[in-house]
């Protein structure tokens, strides 16, 4: 790995193949930890800005691309994913790694951070290991008025958050993380949340990983379907490469 760009808190000699340098670069804000949320997205596309290969991201995704999710995980309290994504990609739940575990604990967070889906329809195939098998209890988040035996079926095998009707209220959704204290948050999308997200305002970082790969054809953009009221400037602090893949991260406001 070269790194082209580091962020300003960022060591010059480290070396950006490590664990240890790539969660310093990917850091979140000093403030986040004293109970600001800070909502950041990771996501894949092609030079020709495809969100997926073939139906799926992983088509897309590399051996330093699949690091750095794991590390971008490492560092978050919760993760925020869409329930088309959690079933096209056949979500897991987020796994322990031992070395960020000393980490996390003095930080307070839990070993693992906690996987939150968003969900309309509820959808949802409770008998995966997502919902069976999780290290720390899954978060589904659903609209009050989704019908009364789907919210009791998801509530015995997770924990429910309710917002909104009709529809998810991404707002309302964010802040009830918040309260439980999980401040760095991360999603993961889809293309059709995260484009719900930007919309609302609500995204201030965007780590996008650059594919060296033309692959034409109709797959969705890293956003795709809501619209946005005005354009979002943002800031390139960081910029590492590998193989021809480039590891991008912007964010909206100064750290």
């Amino acid at each position: 790995m070269r790194q082209l760009i580091r962020p300003s808190h960022s060591a010059d000699h480290a070396d950006p193949s490590t664990l240890a340098a790539l969660a310093e670069s990917y850091a979140y804000p000093a403030r986040v930890g004293a109970g600001q949320p800070w909502l950041r997205a990771n996501m894949v596309g092609s030079l020709d800005g495809a969100a997926r290969l073939s139906g799926l991201s992983e088509g897309l995704s590399g051996d330093a691309d699949k690091r750095i999710f794991g590390v971008l995980r490492a560092l978050a309290d919760v993760v925020l994913v869409g329930a088309e994504t959690v079933r096209a990609e056949g979500y897991r739940p987020a796994r322990a790694r031992a070395d960020f575990a000393a980490a996390r604990a003095a930080a307070g967070q839990s070993p693992a951070p906690v996987i939150a889906v968003v969900s309309r329809s509820l959808q949802l195939d409770l008998s995966t290991p997502l919902f069976t098998e999780p290290l720390v209890r899954t978060v589904v988040i659903a609209p009050e008025d989704a019908p009364a035996d789907a919210l009791a079926a998801v509530a015995g095998a997770a924990d429910l958050i309710t917002a909104g009707r009709g529809s998810v209220d991404l707002v309302a959704a964010l802040a009830a993380l918040t309260e439980r204290g999980w401040t760095r948050q991360l999603t993961e999308g889809g293309p059709r949340l995260l484009a719900q997200l930007a919309g609302a305002g609500l995204l201030d970082e965007l780590c996008l990983s650059v594919a060296p790969l033309l692959t034409g054809g109709d797959a969705p953009r890293i956003m795709h379907g809501a619209q946005m009221a005005d354009a979002q400037r943002m800031r390139l602090v960081s910029l590492i490469e590998q193989k021809g893949f480039l590891f991008t991260r912007y964010c909206r406001t100064p750290e």
